[in-house]
C-alpha cells in the first residue's frame, strides 16, 4: 500500500474519515506503530510496575447472595470496592453461551469491510443511538490509544431492535437485559453496606443511562510504546466487562509512597466470569467510602484483544451528592452535589493524564 502512516492527513483519512481504523492499519501489512499512537512515557504502563495476578482480585459467587453465606458475600463485595474497586463475578445468572456468542459477534462486527463500518461514523451516520470509531474526537486527541470501538446507547428494546446493527443487535440486547438484574443487586447490595435505604426508582435512576461499548485492541507492533484503553475511572456507576482470554487488563492498586510510583494489578481473564468496577459517581454518594476503579488496557503483538463494557450510569438529569447518612456519621461532605450531565461535560478528553479529575472538580 503506497500511504505513509507516519503522514499526519493521510493517516487521520485512512483511519478515521475513511473507517479502517486501527485495525485496517495491521490488515495492511503495518509493522512500526505510527507517531499518532505513541503514547507519553507517564501513560504506558511499564511492566515493572504490574503486579501479578494476586486474591486482591477477588473472585465473587453471586449464587451465595441468597444462600447461608449472604453476609460473607455482601462483605467481599463491599471489601473491593473500599480497597480496589474492582471484583470478578461468577454464577451471576448471564448465560455462559451468551458471553461467547458476544464475543464472536464483537470479532465479526469489527472483521467487516471498512465501508460497511463507516456507515456508523458520527460524521455519516444520523442515529445518536450508534458511533463506529477510534476515538471520541480525534480530531482534538493529540494521542490516540490503540483500538476501535462501537458504541450502542440503550434506551429502550425497541429502539435497541430499531437502530443497532443486525450483525449484533439480539446477542447485545440481551446482555443488557440479563445483566440488568445483577447490576441492580450489587448496587442494593453496596448501598445497604453504607447503611442507606433506597427505593427502587432511586435504584433505577442511579443505574438510569445504559451504553455497551464493543472493543477491539488489534496485535501492535509496538505494545511498548502504545496503550488499548488510557488510565481512566469510569464516570458512571457501575460497569460490567465482559474480557475474553488474552488478558491485558490492569487495576491500579495505589501508590508506592516512598517513590511516588503507581502499582497496578493485572485481571486474569476467567471464562464464564464477569469483572465489576466502582464508578466515579458511587465514589461521590459513598463520600469516599468507595473507590471508583482506575484500569487501563495494555496492547499486545501476539492477538487481537476483544471487550464488551456494559456502562451504567444515572439519568443525565439525577442530581448526585454524598447520602446525607454518611456526611451525618462522617461529619464532612467530601464531595459536592452535581448534575451528573454537568459532571461529564467537565472530562476533558484532551489531557493525557487527566484520569480522575473530573473527582477533583467536585472534591470539597
Amino acid at each position: 500500500m503506497a500511504l505513509s502512516f507516519n503522514d499526519e492527513n493521510s493517516l487521520f483519512n485512512f483511519v478515521v474519515k475513511e473507517g479502517n481504523g486501527v485495525k485496517g492499519l495491521m490488515d495492511s501489512g503495518l509493522t512500526e506503530v505510527p507517531r499518532r499512537f505513541i503514547q507519553p512515557p507517564d501513560e504506558r504502563l511499564d511492566k515493572q510496575h504490574a503486579a501479578a495476578p494476586s486474591s486482591e482480585n477477588m473472585i465473587i459467587d453471586l449464587s451465595e447472595l441468597d444462600g447461608p453465606n449472604h453476609d460473607q458475600v455482601v462483605k467481599a463485595i463491599s471489601h473491593a470496592a473500599e480497597t480496589l474497586g474492582f471484583f470478578q463475578v461468577v454464577n451471576h445468572g448471564v448465560p455462559l453461551e451468551l458471553l461467547d456468542s458476544l464475543k464472536t459477534a464483537t470479532h465479526k462486527f469489527f472483521d467487516q469491510p471498512a465501508e460497511k463500518k463507516a456507515t456508523y461514523l458520527k460524521e455519516v451516520s444520523d442515529n445518536p443511538m450508534i458511533m463506529y470509531a477510534t476515538s471520541f474526537i480525534p480530531e482534538k486527541e493529540k494521542v490516540w490509544m490503540w483500538r476501535d470501538f462501537f458504541k450502542m446507547t440503550y434506551t429502550n428494546d425497541d429502539d435497541a431492535l430499531q437502530y443497532w446493527p443486525n450483525e449484533c443487535k439480539e446477542v447485545v440486547l440481551e446482555y443488557v437485559k440479563t445483566s440488568t438484574v445483577m447490576m441492580k443487586k450489587l448496587l442494593q447490595v453496596l448501598i445497604g453496606n453504607l447503611g442507606v435505604k433506597l427505593n427502587d426508582s432511586r435504584l433505577d435512576t442511579l443505574l438510569g443511562s445504559k451504553s455497551v461499548h464493543m472493543i477491539f485492541c488489534p496485535t501492535c507492533p509496538n505494545p511498548e510504546l502504545t496503550i488499548g484503553v488510557r488510565k481512566h475511572s469510569d464516570k458512571g456507576t457501575l460497569t460490567m466487562l465482559l474480557q475474553d482470554d488474552i488478558g491485558g487488563l490492569y487495576v491500579k492498586k495505589g501508590e508506592n509512597l516512598s517513590s511516588g510510583d503507581e502499582e497496578w494489578i493485572e485481571v486474569p481473564p476467567i471464562h464464564g466470569a464477569l469483572g465489576v468496577n466502582v464508578g466515579d459517581m458511587l465514589q461521590i454518594l459513598s463520600n469516599g467510602r468507595y473507590k471508583s476503579a482506575e484500569h487501563v488496557v495494555r496492547t499486545t503483538n501476539t492477538a487481537s484483544r476483544v471487550s464488551v463494557p456494559i456502562f451504567n450510569a444515572p439519568l443525565p438529569v439525577a442530581i448526585i451528592g454524598p447520602f446525607p447518612e454518611l456526611v451525618a456519621s462522617d461529619g464532612v461532605a467530601r464531595y459536592r452535589d452535581i448534575n451528573y450531565k454537568e459532571y461529564t461535560n467537565n472530562i476533558d478528553i484532551e489531557k493525557p493524564c487527566g484520569r480522575k479529575m473530573a473527582l477533583e472538580f467536585v472534591s470539597i
